[in-house]
């Protein structure tokens, strides 16, 4: 059988390096192109560069584009399952980052609101976009309370860990920051697109009818048929 196919990889040489500061808290961020930011928020293991690939593909929209550095090596290779287990072990200990907790926003989400914010007046725009994948899916829905952040895009989130009922039916974002990205969505008509593929145990059907109640038509589901895949099938677990 032939390798599945890839998306197309980035190189991390392209982008400029800065550190950026905020909170008591401070990471490195990547920045790549001009126009209005997005700020695009990894998977776990970290910036690979298929992830770099797909940042690219921002950049060349006409965006600026910015990665912040939030775990694991910058430009490595997701590699092996051991590289990705210490990735996700350095999050669990570190106290930026809630992975099991019901109806709490992560306190990494106001050291990423600043960045936004830093972002939109260096940047220009109307706004501010926020794409978060798998890990950091939920992120980009707390981080719009900030009225800067005008187009938040959940990726497949998969926090909290769907271990129980009452997990799978929340995602990582308190009930406060949840009313708050509700009013925007009455009040300026913001809109949250979600992605997920149907059956993704990580991502469960129950987080996106979660979403629809509390948001209404204002969240815009994509649920992806795991059949729709790659036309030799290679992609058995979507």
């Amino acid at each position: 059988m032939t390798d599945k196919p890839r998306g197309p990889s980035g190189e991390l040489a392209s982008y400029q390096r800065d550190r950026f500061s905020a909170g008591g808290i401070e990471h490195d961020i990547y920045r790549k192109g001009s126009g209005p930011a997005v700020i695009v928020l990894t998977e776990m293991p970290g910036i690979t560069p298929r992830v770099l690939g797909f940042a690219d593909r921002v950049a060349a929209m006409g965006c600026s584009v910015i990665l912040p550095q939030l775990f694991g090596t910058p430009g490595r290779e997701p590699g092996s399952l051991g590289y990705g287990l210490k990735s996700a072990l350095s999050v669990c200990i570190r106290r930026e980052f809630t992975m099991f907790a019901l109806n709490k926003t992560a306190p990494i989400i106001d050291w990423l609101r600043a960045l936004a914010r830093h972002e939109h007046a260096r940047c220009g725009g109307p706004g501010v976009g926020a794409v978060g994948m798998c890990f950091t899916g939920g992120f980009a829905l707390a981080m719009s309370t900030d009225p800067r952040i005008l187009a938040p895009v959940l990726s497949q989130p998969s926090l909290p860990a769907a271990l129980k009922k009452a997990d799978r039916a929340s995602i990582d974002c308190s009930r406060s920051d949840l009313e708050v990205v509700k009013q925007r969505c009455q009040r300026e008509g913001l809109r949250v697109l979600g992605l997920r593929f149907e059956r993704d145990p990580l991502s469960p059907g129950e987080r996106f009818d979660f979403l629809r109640q509390q948001l209404g038509d204002a969240f815009i589901a994509v649920e992806l048929d795991p059949a729709h895949r790659h036309p030799d099938g290679y992609l058995r677990n979507a």
